[in-house]
């Protein structure tokens, strides 16, 4: 699975042609989460509070590269890297 970011120790990933819809995967430590790109919906699983809330900030100023890097994983060809929070 690709990393496209990392930033204050939360990787962001794509895998290649995951299940619709479109959504980026989130690690931090021992925490697991995904995220809707279209809503920035929470998906599935969770962050604490402070992750959660930078990935949201950061996703938020990120959407349309985000979209972009989806559709290059559903043609299984690696996605772009995405500019980190700072």
């Amino acid at each position: 699975m690709p990393t496209i970011c990392v930033f204050y120790g939360i990787l962001i990933k794509m895998y290649w042609n995951d299940h619709p819809p479109p959504h980026f995967h989130v690690e931090y430590g021992e925490f697991r989460a995904q995220y809707v790109i279209e809503t920035l919906e929470l998906m599935k699983g969770s962050l604490p509070r402070r992750a959660h809330v930078l990935v949201l900030e950061w996703a938020a100023m990120h959407r349309d590269e985000l979209l972009e890097d989806w559709r290059l994983c559903e043609a299984k060809q690696h996605p772009r890297k995405i500019l980190p929070l700072v």
